[in-house]
């Protein structure tokens, strides 16, 4: 009898042992899957930061961890950093627009003649600044309120953008008053695209609470020199204006 419980007994470890095996067997499995995405982590971060000079083989979990962490750092601060460039274009923006329409405040405006200037004196190009001044603005106000006097401002505006160039720069210097630098224009060019402009705000209905409004402008021409200062050139356009504001048929300030 003992000789036969002996297997008996020998087998049971055996079975015991078989169990507990597949058991570890099963249990391994997800461990494998999380060990391989670990492993891909891992030649991940080395890849990543194999310019620091971090061998693999030392990419251990405390300083696995450390990296995970100082690149998220380094990615969230990028992103801020693109965030800030983003808002500084935006404010770039505003600081050169006019605060009532979509182009040139005086102080980008005056920037833009420089640089034109320049070219000019460099390369020997002609160009040229037209000086615009809304008639009866001071009436348009009085009559219909200011908000027809911005509305009828807007309304020049939206005409000059529309019928330049894109190398032109349209800009308000201040109160009724708008300028226009004509690219690679020589005075009778500038003079004739100066006239197009004027009728075109003319010609172009204005109404405010269903009452028409007449927009007239006068305007100057002025095609600069070399060497000149941004102020002579304005100066000397405006003085073109004011004398076409004078002999036109009603002006008026």
């Amino acid at each position: 009898m003992a000789v036969s419980e002996t297997p008996k007994a020998a087998r049971a470890p055996r079975l015991r042992r078989s169990g507990a095996a597949r058991k570890a067997r099963r249990t391994d499995e997800p461990d494998t899957a999380a060990t391989e995405a670990r492993s891909a982590e891992v030649r991940e971060i080395a890849d990543s930061v194999s310019v620091m000079g971090i061998p693999e083989n030392e990419l251990t979990p405390r300083v696995r961890a450390a990296l995970v962490a100082l690149m998220a750092e380094v990615e969230g601060m990028r992103k801020e950093a693109e965030r800030t460039r983003e808002r500084l274009a935006i404010l770039e923006r505003l600081a050169d627009q006019d605060p009532l329409a979509p182009l040139a405040n005086r102080r980008s405006f005056v920037r833009e003649l420089a640089r034109y200037i320049s070219v000019t004196e460099r390369y020997e190009t002609p160009n040229s600044v037209v000086y615009f001044d809304l008639n009866c603005l001071k009436g348009i106000n009085d009559t219909h309120g200011h908000n027809a006097g911005d509305a009828a401002l807007l309304r020049i505006a939206t005409v000059l953008l529309e019928r330049v160039r894109d190398s032109d720069v349209v800009g308000r210097l201040g109160g009724d008053e708008f300028a226009v630098i004509l690219a690679q224009s020589d005075l009778p060019a500038a003079l004739d695209k100066a006239e197009a402009l004027a009728s075109a705000i003319s010609a172009v209905p204005f109404e405010w609470e269903g009452q028409p409004i007449p927009l007239t402008v006068a305007y100057g021409v002025y095609t600069f020199k070399p060497g000149e200062s941004v102020d002579d050139a304005l100066a000397a356009a405006d003085r073109a204006m004011y004398a076409n504001k004078q002999n036109a048929r009603g002006g008026e300030g």
